[in-house]
């Protein structure tokens, strides 16, 4: 379960990095029934303001850093980069038991502790050959959102923190308590961790080109045999030029995304419905319950019986 939160602040922090992990964690929701969660500032001094990375705006923490050692999770903003970190936030680090969650350049602070070696990591596309000289021995994936390795969970930019922070509440809470935090924040509820980075065409030149109407054709018939092909005709392009539109505008591939999506809606009838698992599996568009097992476990990372058992609303 998800709790408690730290975040540790630092000289040169983020705002606006700091202020997702805000919005996502630290606001009072329970009138829409998310769980309130005991949200923790903390820095070297209690008390004492802490420079931001804007000049003349500061923050300032009310707990000291041995209160990571207390919370179920420890959620690093970015910072500004620079050749040592706090020697009490890198012992306070190796010592807590939470789970660790990074925004942008926040994992510098977690490769500081040696807390990435041998573990698989992203951090923002323009710190990445810095990161990968100064820290080695981590598995570095340079070209996605965010990468959950248990309780580590790495991330990119600013919007893919929102987008790890959003899987870190819907692996921990569920799906219908992170679609509730999203649509207060007018954002998408979940997008795939393993997305490009950088979309080539994040705003299509000509909205008739877009691809929306497709895609939200193809959600609301996500039960049906769609294929790249029928996608593709729908679009009235060829599969080819389909394809390499589509991972213009979303940064994946046609097959990871509808995959991703029949994912999700699985999961959203195993929250809310008693439907048995082949039915499930039937109305997701996998067909037949080994499939949904399959593809349901590689994204969630667990099988859909348990899933259901830890999230049914009902």
């Amino acid at each position: 379960m998800l709790r408690s939160v730290a975040v540790p602040l630092i000289d040169g922090v983020a705002p606006f990095e700091f202020g997702l992990l805000c919005e996502v964690f630290g606001f009072d929701r329970t009138d829409e029934g998310v769980p309130l969660v005991d949200f923790r500032v903390c820095g070297e001094i209690p008390n004492q303001p802490v420079p931001t990375s804007i000049r003349g705006v500061s923050i300032t923490p009310e707990h000291g850093f041995d209160a990571l050692q207390s919370v179920d999770l420890v959620a690093l903003p970015a910072a500004r980069v620079r050749d040592e970190y706090p020697e009490k936030l890198v012992k306070a680090l190796r010592e807590t038991g939470a789970t660790l969650l990074s925004v942008c350049s926040g994992a510098f602070i977690l490769g500081a502790a040696g807390l990435l070696d041998d573990r698989h990591c992203t951090t923002h596309w323009r710190e990445a050959r810095q990161f990968q000289e100064r820290f080695p021995k981590a598995r570095l994936d340079a070209d996605v959102l965010f990468v959950d390795d248990g309780n580590i969970i790495t991330s990119a930019g600013t919007a893919a923190g929102i987008d790890a922070c959003l899987h870190l509440v819907r692996r921990e809470l569920g799906t219908k308590i992170a679609n509730t935090i999203a649509r207060r924040m007018v954002v998408a509820p979940q997008r795939d961790g393993g997305q490009r980075q950088f979309v080539e065409l994040p705003i299509p030149e000509c909205s008739s080109d877009s691809l929306e109407p497709v895609l939200e054709h193809v959600l609301d018939t996500i039960a049906d045999n769609h294929t790249v092909a029928t996608m593709a005709k729908l679009a009235v392009m060829s599969e080819r030029t389909f394809a390499r539109r589509f991972a213009a505008e979303t940064g994946t591939t046609p097959n990871k995304w509808l995959s991703l999506q029949r994912v999700l809606h699985a999961r959203r009838l195993l929250e809310e419905t008693d439907l048995d698992v082949d039915t499930v599996a039937t109305r997701s568009g996998f067909g037949t319950a080994a499939l949904l097992r399959h593809h349901f476990h590689r994204v969630v990372g667990i099988a859909p019986s348990d899933y259901r058992r830890t999230f049914s609303c009902r």
